[in-house]
């Protein structure tokens, strides 16, 4: 199988964490174009969380680039692997900025997160730290 354009890997990546966020009862916006600040906002329950999604095509990927100067604070950084050589379905390991930030192995010109440091019951499927109120920002409401 042919591997897919590597916008075509974020961009499904985006798409898979929307659809279990909507699944999970979270309503998500996705601001459009390549230079975004944030991958996705989701709300639930009044209150509003930040999305940064890194997608790999498959586990031989090895892990998810990032540079750790590049990890956003008060963030939820999903680590997709879409599994498309297999064809079967992704998986999610959900972390905190903190955590992304000491899981990533930073060289002098890149960083990876490698998928062994987040394949644990800390982060795979750990769809919970979204309510997290560090996380999540309470949503302002306007009364007339």
């Amino acid at each position: 199988m042919a591997e897919i354009p590597r916008n075509n890997t974020g961009l499904s990546g985006e798409y898979f964490v929307a659809a279990e966020l909507y699944r999970r009862g979270w309503s998500v916006g996705m601001p459009i174009g390549n230079a975004k600040a944030v991958d996705l906002f989701a709300e639930k329950e009044n209150t509003v969380v930040q999305v940064q999604v890194k997608s790999i095509y498959k586990r031989k990927n090895i892990g998810w680039p990032i540079m750790q100067d590049q990890i956003k604070n008060n963030c939820i950084y999903i680590f997709v692997n879409l599994n498309a050589d297999s064809m079967t379905y992704p998986e999610f390991y959900i972390c905190t900025s903190e955590e992304a930030y000491e899981k990533t192995s930073q060289y002098a010109t890149r960083g990876i997160v490698n998928i062994k440091l987040v394949d644990n019951t800390k982060c795979r499927d750990r769809w919970d730290k979204l309510q997290l109120k560090s996380y999540a920002t309470e949503k302002l409401t306007q009364t007339s």
